[in-house]
């Protein structure tokens, strides 16, 4: 594969076992948040309002909240995965709908910090007070997620996308990646869009598959580089 490739990882539910923005509002969210997650998956709102609204009913302090998110359990083939991709030159970016924080609190567990993180900003406010914010949404209103994960690979710069998804946060961008690895609902969405994918359940899997790809024992699937399905 004699491509400029760039890797794009998504971080819950795919590098974290578990969906920890969900756990973070149950543990220590105001009644109401799951009421807001409801307008959300019928689709009255989009994830940008859904969170920002989520994120103001937490009150916890930075240290608990810090300490809880140090217990989740991540996919330790995520660190298999950067190794394939650093031994070939890819870079790797997580980028994520869910919170910064959380994503480098686990990240630095797993010897990660490095990886740069494209994702909601969450800020202490005062006592034990939240605010969030998303620095990477799109600005003309184009997708209503806190994180534009199509415009992300654009700013990237590579030609070529690898995504590593599982939901649906991932649904838009599998659509113009090059080479898509999937998961739980991004499989069915992949299915049904008729997208050409490679479904795992672990990120040991997708580096093997990836090593055999990047040294052409098997063959990549073939498609448009990424800017090209954007514009063309």
């Amino acid at each position: 594969m004699q491509m400029q490739w760039q890797a794009i990882v998504d971080f819950d539910g795919t590098i974290s076992l578990a969906d920890t923005t969900d756990r973070i509002l149950a543990r220590f969210a105001e009644p109401g948040w799951e009421a807001i997650e409801e307008d959300w998956v019928a689709g009255r709102i989009g994830s940008r309002e859904c969170m920002e609204r989520q994120i103001a009913l937490l009150h916890v302090s930075p240290d608990v909240l810090d300490t809880f998110v140090e217990s989740f359990e991540i996919d330790w083939g995520f660190v298999a995965f950067v190794r394939t991709c650093m031994r070939h030159g890819v870079p790797v970016t997580v980028v994520s709908d869910g919170l910064d924080r959380t994503i480098r609190t686990l990240l630095r567990r797993a010897g990660l910090t490095e990886l740069p993180v494209i994702a909601n900003h969450i800020e202490p406010i005062g006592g034990d007070r939240w605010r969030l914010t998303s620095p990477h949404a799109a600005r003309d209103g184009s997708c209503a997620s806190g994180t534009c994960k199509c415009g992300v690979a654009r700013s990237l710069g590579r030609p070529a996308t690898i995504l590593v998804g599982d939901g649906r946060s991932d649904f838009c961008i599998a659509e113009r990646a090059d080479l898509v690895f999937a998961k739980n609902g991004l499989v069915a969405h992949c299915v049904q869009a008729g997208v050409e994918h490679h479904a795992f359940s672990q990120l040991a899997d997708a580096a093997r598959l990836l090593e055999e790809m990047l040294t052409g024992v098997v063959p990549a699937a073939a498609g448009h580089h990424f800017k090209d399905k954007i514009d063309g």
